[in-house]
């Protein structure tokens, strides 16, 4: 079985030592919102009651705004 999108978020996440307000920040730049309760549910194990699975939309999203958050926003031509 291949990466789920919760174990590449959470493999992002300690790569790149970011934390639940660094994430939320992220996808904001992208006009994304999400709660740190939301977002805390991806990273819970599988078997937990209140965990959810990543959706490739907000995955998609988060990898666009961490690009804005690394690189800054795209110039105008």
């Amino acid at each position: 079985m291949g990466l789920t999108n919760n174990d590449i978020i959470k493999k992002l996440r300690v790569a790149l030592k970011l934390r639940d307000d660094d994430i939320v920040e992220i996808l904001k730049l992208v006009d994304f919102k999400i709660s740190k309760s939301e977002l805390g549910a991806f990273f819970r194990s599988e078997d937990h009651p209140k965990y959810m699975e990543l959706q490739d939309q907000i995955l998609r999203n988060f990898l666009n705004g961490l690009v804005i958050y690394k690189r800054g926003p795209r110039e105008k031509k």
